[in-house]
C-alpha cells in the first residue's frame, strides 16, 4: 500500500527531530541536551517530541528496532543447507567486506560511541537492546527447529557473542581514529578466529533442509 500524505509527513517529522537531536547529542553530549532544547531547535513543542519519542534515549537509539531483529532475520533468511550460525557469519562478513555503516565502519562512528560511553542511561539502554536481540534470536531458533530443550538458548548466546564481540572490537578500533577500510580487513580475520572457536554443535545447528 502506498504511503499517504499524512503518514509521509509524520515520518519526515520524526526523522527531522531525530536528526536534529543526534546532532545536538554529538556536539554537547547526551546528558547536556534537554528535550526542551531539541524541541526549540526543531521549532516544535515539547509534547510533539514526546509524541514521537517517549524517552530521550529513544531519540538516540531511534533505529534500534531494526537492530534487535537483525540476527533473527539472518537466521530466518538462511539458505538451504545452511545453519543458523553460518548464515549469521555470512551476513556479517558481507557487511564487513562492504565497509558498511551498519557494523560501525564509517566516519564519525567514534563520536557516536563516545556519546554512549559518556552517558550511563545510554549504556543501560544498549544492554537492553542486546538482550532483546538475544531473546528474538532464541525465539527464532525455537520456531525454526521446533526444539523444546535448551539448545536454542545456548546457540543464541554463542551467535550473539560473535555479533557483540565484532561490534565492540570495531568500535574500539574506530575510536582510535583508524580508517574504516583498514578496520574492515582486520575484522574479517577476527570473524575467522571466532568461527574457529565455535563448536561443531553450534556451527551445525538449525541447518535448513536442502530439498
Amino acid at each position: 500500500m502506498a504511503e499517504g500524505l499524512r503518514e509521509r509527513k509524520k515520518r519526515q517529522t520524526r526523522q527531522y527531530i531525530s536528526d536534529v537531536a543526534t546532532g545536538l547529542f554529538l556536539d554537547k553530549g547526551f546528558d547536556a541536551v534537554t528535550i526542551a532544547e531539541i524541541a526549540a531547535a526543531c521549532d516544535v513543542s515539547v509534547n510533539t517530541v514526546y509524541n514521537y519519542f517517549p524517552a530521550k534515549e529513544d531519540l538516540f537509539f531511534d533505529r534500534s528496532a531494526g537492530v534487535v531483529d537483525l540476527l533473527a532475520r539472518y537466521v530466518r533468511g538462511r539458505d538451504r543447507g545452511e545453519s543458523a550460525a553460518a548464515a549469521v557469519l555470512r551476513e556479517l562478513r558481507s557487511e564487513v567486506e562492504a565497509v558498511s555503516p551498519r557494523v560501525g565502519l564509517m566516519a564519525g562512528y567514534d563520536r557516536f560511541l563516545k556519546v554512549v560511553h559518556g552517558a550511563h542511561t545510554l549504556r543501560s539502554r544498549l544492554w537492553y537492546i542486546q538482550q532483546e536481540s538475544l531473546e528474538n534470536l532464541q525465539r527464532a531458533l525455537s520456531e525454526e527447529t521446533g526444539a523444546e530443550d535448551d539448545m536454542p538458548e545456548l546457540v543464541a548466546g554463542q551467535v550473539c557473542w560473535v555479533h557483540s564481540t565484532l561490534m565492540a572490537w570495531i568500535g574500539r578500533e574506530m575510536v582510535k581514529g583508524r580508517a574504516p577500510a583498514e578496520v574492515s580487513r582486520e575484522a574479517l580475520g577476527l570473524l575467522d578466529d571466532m568461527e574457529g572457536l565455535l563448536s561443531a554443535p553450534v556451527l551445525n545447528y538449525a541447518v535448513r533442509d536442502a530439498a
